[in-house]
């Protein structure tokens, strides 16, 4: 119980901490924005392809990581209007050289690494970047915007979580993550959504979009959880990472975020507010 209630103390102080952090950063500047979109673009290529180590597929981390560094700073700058689109064009030659990289070295499983390599880069650089553009999607930097967004997740997070918890009873994908219910799926959908409309009463919005907004973000996230959980499950490992004490890595605390920003990106595409 002491042990519990020590490792329980850590999760509480951790998560405020981060949760003033993430405040912060997207609420100071667009640059503090940029700069919390990097460190989980980069914090999560690290553990995904350290996990990867775990099955004995050794990438060479340095450069795709600096790689999806690049493609975040550059979809920023594009996204704000520093730089013209074509700049983004730069991103492809940078990740064919992870082609050539494994063809210098003559490793006998070339298929395994460039796989891994390129499927890091698609799982957390791409969303970092896309982010980016939903940032500046009204033309200008929307802090409350990417606020209520990410508040979003985390009230799905939480209240699945504490819904499972009291009324758990159906598992939902109990060959990669035995703890998910359906109870807590809907428990956490039904807080989401409300939340969704919430913020577009307060921001004076459509509140059908943003419920709508609410209902892709809650679908989307728990795909991403349980994505994650299917990587730490193959790797052998109960966190990604250990630089958030209580919680894990960045791949913990944010694969619901970094998994539904392609289909957070595509919703405001179609359905522009």
């Amino acid at each position: 119980m002491a042990k519990f209630g020590k490792e329980l103390a850590v999760r509480t102080l951790s998560g405020a901490v981060l949760l003033l952090l993430v405040v912060g950063a997207v609420s100071v500047s667009e640059y503090g924005f940029a700069a919390l979109m990097l460190a989980i673009c980069t914090g999560s290529l690290w553990e995904f392809y350290r996990m990867a180590g775990k099955k004995d597929i050794v990438v060479g981390r340095a450069y795709p990581v600096v790689v999806g560094g690049v493609a975040v700073v550059m979809s920023f700058l594009v996204a704000r209007g520093t730089l013209p689109v074509v700049w983004l064009s730069l991103f492809f030659p940078l990740v064919y050289v992870i082609f050539v990289y494994e063809l210098c070295r003559r490793h006998p499983e070339p298929f395994m690494r460039i796989s891994v390599a390129v499927g890091g880069l698609v799982y957390a650089a791409m969303p970092m970047s896309l982010m980016c553009f939903v940032a500046f999607y009204g033309g200008a930097y929307d802090a409350r915007t990417m606020l209520c967004y990410i508040f979003t997740v985390w009230v799905n997070d939480i209240f699945a979580y504490l819904t499972g918890v009291l009324f758990g009873k159906h598992k939902m994908f109990e060959r990669v993550s035995p703890k998910k219910s359906w109870e807590g799926f809907f428990g956490g959908l039904v807080f989401a959504v409300a939340f969704g409309l919430l913020c577009g009463y307060l921001r004076g919005g459509c509140m059908l979009w943003w419920g709508g907004l609410a209902l892709v973000v809650v679908v989307s996230g728990v795909l991403g959880d349980l994505v994650e959980s299917m990587f730490k499950r193959s790797a052998g490992v109960k966190d990604a990472g250990a630089i958030i004490p209580g919680h894990g890595g960045f791949m913990d605390r944010f694969d619901a975020l970094i998994f539904s920003v392609p289909f957070v990106f595509a919703y405001f595409t179609i359905f522009a507010d």
